[in-house]
């Protein structure tokens, strides 16, 4: 399945995308995707639901806004410098064990929606990520047991301010988590939907041209050792997101750097993922 949510920010209902692209209201199921949905028998209430239901939902028009995919989660769990050639051009070391960050959840936003450029910003920049769903509590998780624990995966854009990130003093999560900095959607889909989510296709797009062109194969950590390594140190609850990392092609890595102006398009996609697309704006009170 492809879980969606629709509506206005904050007032967001749940629904499902079709095989053949259609958008579907499946509020009269009566659930929202949230921890309680995830983490218990929801996914295989809606199938059921759905075989019986379906033709009776209501159809979502076109143009209805698109929000993030699941309520908002525990934790957003992210993994920095997994891809050899993005470590590379942030001029840093392949690390040995992955390197892991949060982002704050009030950074997500819906997939079509716009990126602010925090104020007092200059290197706001983009990063297409794979990320994970958890469906069942991971405490302690061997990565043969990995998969067990994933309910689905999602696109993200992990939108980062370099010099919050990096110049100043302590931890990442200072440009990782401003407003709007974590763009998701537009679907989850369950990971029936996708057989190797270490060899998928991914992109991105500034202004009309290709920036990011990799595949999840050059992962460093794959994603049943970045679901196993994480469940070591925390437990993961349902709908927590874990974010894969990104691969080379931001804007800290050209030469000289490039980074969002307002107006700046970024379009990005994951093979069975789906495509989101968000314009920059400058922050305003």
């Amino acid at each position: 399945m492809k879980l969606i949510r629709f509506g206005t920010a904050g007032n967001e209902k749940p629904g499902v995308q079709l095989e053949d692209g259609a958008r579907i209201d499946v509020s009269d199921f009566g659930q929202d995707y949230n921890e309680t949905f995830f983490g218990g028998d929801g996914l295989e209430r809606l199938e059921k639901w759905l075989k019986i239901n379906q033709s009776s939902c209501p159809k979502i028009s076109e143009d209805a806004r698109l929000g993030v995919p699941l309520t908002r989660p525990s934790k957003i769990v992210c993994v920095g410098l997994n891809y050899a050639q993005h470590a590379a051009e942030a001029g840093m070391k392949v690390p040995t064990e992955p390197v892991l960050f949060f982002k704050s959840t009030t950074a997500l936003c819906g997939p079509m929606d716009v990126v602010i450029i925090p104020k007092n910003s200059k290197k706001t920049d983009w990063e297409v990520e794979l990320a994970i769903v958890i469906g069942k509590k991971a405490s302690y998780v061997e990565e043969a047991n990995a998969f067990d624990h994933i309910a689905g995966y999602v696109l993200h854009n992990d939108v980062s301010e370099r010099a919050f990130q990096i110049e100043k003093e302590g931890q990442w999560c200072k440009g990782k988590g401003c407003d709007t900095f974590a763009p998701v959607g537009p679907f989850i889909a369950t990971k029936d939907e996708i057989k190797n989510p270490n060899d998928l296709h991914l992109w991105l797009k500034l202004n009309g041209e290709t920036v990011q062109d990799s595949s999840t194969n050059d992962f460093i950590f794959n994603v049943q050792e970045v679901v196993s390594y994480i469940s070591q140190y925390m437990t993961l609850l349902p709908g927590d997101i874990i974010s894969t990392g990104t691969p080379f092609g931001v804007g800290l890595g050209f030469n000289p750097p490039k980074y969002l102006k307002p107006g700046d398009v970024m379009e990005l996609g994951i093979e069975g993922l789906g495509a989101s697309k968000q314009t920059a704006v400058a922050y305003s009170k």
